[in-house]
């Protein structure tokens, strides 16, 4: 037997593990159309449970577990492959209601009830999919004389692998991507999960597989895509892929509301429960299927996607993956960067221009992808910033120059890029360093280019360094040799003494309002110099000030102060 808080932590953890492993998954989609990416909407189908069940007491039933599950899966459910799993999951719910524990054949019921729900829902089932996977899967368990849960699911398991090796066999399209279908091995992955529990093993935990730094994997590079031999973008006449979610009114009928629907359109989902109707369907008028669909009630959680544009992005996908591959087999001896294509699940990736491993380290620390050596003397070309650009698996790359003599070659390399590039025009170090803090992940691109720009902007930046000719400057003979202070790019002082400069240079930049004073020592001081200048710098900006030094190992500057 089962009890709810094992059933409760199995679902988790094939959340947890479809959610790990979406790359993957979204890899292999090529069935029937490029409807989004399966192993992301699987993902945030299953993932929609997760924080209801983390909620639930130790001691629930597995009826309220199942129940808690399918009703958050319900209105989670994003795709023909999240809203199938929903309904497997919905099995679940209607045969375990209202008992405590279940047996193996409590089980066996869970996933022929599942099975039943998800073939009714969808308007012309398709065989080689999920739903042949979950079937024989479902079928194997009931014709088995496994005595309990853990052994029950290790037929599952076994003859689910065997159907999702199969599927290639029943459909065409698969044979000739080379692939398995891609929401069968969805399913398997949420199905290893739970297993892992039912054997007693600990949960799956979340993030193992981190989509911040993870590249796609190439071992099947480019076969999960469209090729014109497969299927051309003018096939596809039902064109947006439109999902939603009706809060009905009494007496709404989905019955009704489905064969509006399949009227007006093709893969058809449709599922409810006593409060809602989720309906997936691809129309050529999104616009037709909600205006009939709010007689039945109020709408809420909209998804329309245009899929002929996801069709043309695949395509692009698959030739970037073949890109990868091949640059990961034959490293370019150019470049220190390897091509990466786009994930689609990571929406933004970070390239920082610096020299010094210290202020490497900082960026790197700093979440930066890829960090170009270079700065003041040594400018890297457009070429090294795109291959950097080009390493970053985002959607979209910041660039962060920080130097003005770098912005217009990165700006070039935007041009050139195969991702949306975003260059923000850093003149200094400090500046890159603040923008990069003020980076929030959960707004847009456009808001984050202001906001950090914004901040960039108000920062001061100092710089120790020498002179390299003999010259005059605003009526002043400047020495080759001599150690000259600039504030925000302006000389404002020379000296013979790189300490006095520094810390006098600091402490006129400190204003009234300033809360931060950072020193980054350079590759020409020792660490001991570097903690006495910034001792002194301590001692003599006011109180309210924090002082800290880092060390840049940076060349030309003895000393870069970052005031903010």
């Amino acid at each position: 037997m089962i009890s709810g808080k094992i059933l409760r932590d199995a679902i988790i953890s094939g959340a947890n593990n479809i959610n790990n492993q979406r790359s993957r998954v979204d890899e292999l989609n090529v069935f029937p159309v490029p409807d989004g990416d399966t192993g992301t909407n699987m993902g945030m189908t299953v993932g929609a449970a997760v924080r209801e069940l983390e909620a639930l007491d130790d001691s629930c039933t597995v009826g309220e577990a199942a129940k808690t599950a399918a009703s958050a899966m319900l209105r989670g459910a994003r795709g023909n492959s999240g809203v199938i799993t929903s309904l497997l999951f919905r099995g679940f719910s209607k045969a375990l209601e209202g008992k405590k524990e279940a047996d193996a054949a409590d089980i066996v019921a869970a996933l022929q009830k599942g099975v039943e729900g998800a073939y009714k829902a969808v308007m012309k089932p398709t065989e080689g999919t999920i739903l042949t996977v979950a079937r024989v899967a479902s079928e194997e368990a009931a014709a088995s004389d496994a005595a309990d849960v853990p052994a029950l699911w290790d037929v599952v398991l076994t003859a689910g692998q065997k159907a999702l090796e199969d599927t290639p066999n029943l459909l065409p399209v698969l044979k000739k991507a080379g692939v398995v279908d891609a929401g069968g091995q969805g399913i398997m992955v949420i199905f290893e999960g739970m297993g892992k529990v039912f054997h007693g093993e600990d949960m799956i935990a979340g993030g193992e597989a981190s989509p911040n730094k993870a590249k796609l994997s190439t071992e099947n590079a480019g076969k999960g895509v469209f090729t014109d031999d497969l299927m051309k973008v003018e096939d596809i006449t039902n064109g947006y892929c439109t999902q939603f979610l009706i809060n009905k009114y009494e007496g709404a009928s989905a019955a009704k509301m489905r064969a509006f629907a399949e009227s007006n359109g093709d893969s058809v989902v449709c599922i409810e429960d006593d409060d809602v109707i989720n309906l997936h369907v691809h129309t050529a008028d999104p616009g037709k299927i909600l205006s009939e669909a709010i007689k039945y009630g109020y709408l809420t959680n909209f998804k329309i996607e245009n899929m002929h544009e996801q069709f043309l992005a695949r395509q692009k996908q698959g030739k970037s993956l073949e890109k990868q591959a091949s640059a990961e087999k034959a490293p370019s001896q150019a470049s220190e960067f390897i091509y990466a294509a786009v994930d689609p699940s990571r929406d933004y990736g970070f390239v920082a221009v610096a020299a010094g491993e210290g202020l490497k380290a900082v960026f790197t620390d700093l979440a930066a992808d890829a960090v170009v050596s270079g700065g003041q003397t040594m400018n890297p070309s457009t070429e090294d910033i795109l291959a950097a650009i080009q390493s970053v698996p985002a959607k979209t790359v910041f660039v962060l120059p920080n130097n003005k003599n770098i912005i217009m070659a990165a700006e070039q390399a935007q041009k050139l890029a195969d991702r949306q590039v975003v260059v923000l025009p850093t003149r200094t170090v400090p500046m890159g360093i603040t923008a990069l803090l003020n980076f929030d992940p959960s707004v847009n691109a456009e808001t984050n280019t202001i906001n950090m720009m914004a901040a960039a902007d108000k920062v001061s930046t100092g710089l120790i360094t020498y002179a390299a000719r003999d010259s005059e400057y605003d009526g002043k003979r400047i020495r080759k040799g001599e150690i000259m202070a600039l504030e925000n790019g302006k000389i404002v002082s020379t000296s013979t003494d790189i300490t006095k400069a520094t810390y006098r240079l600091a402490r006129n930049m400190c204003k009234k309002d300033s809360s931060f004073v950072t020193i980054i020592s350079g590759c020409d001081v020792s660490d001991e110099d570097a903690e006495k200048v910034t001792e002194i710098v301590k001692a003599k900006c006011p109180n309210h000030v924090e002082v800290s030094h880092i060390r840049g190992g940076q060349p030309v500057y003895y000393y870069m102060i970052s005031v903010e």
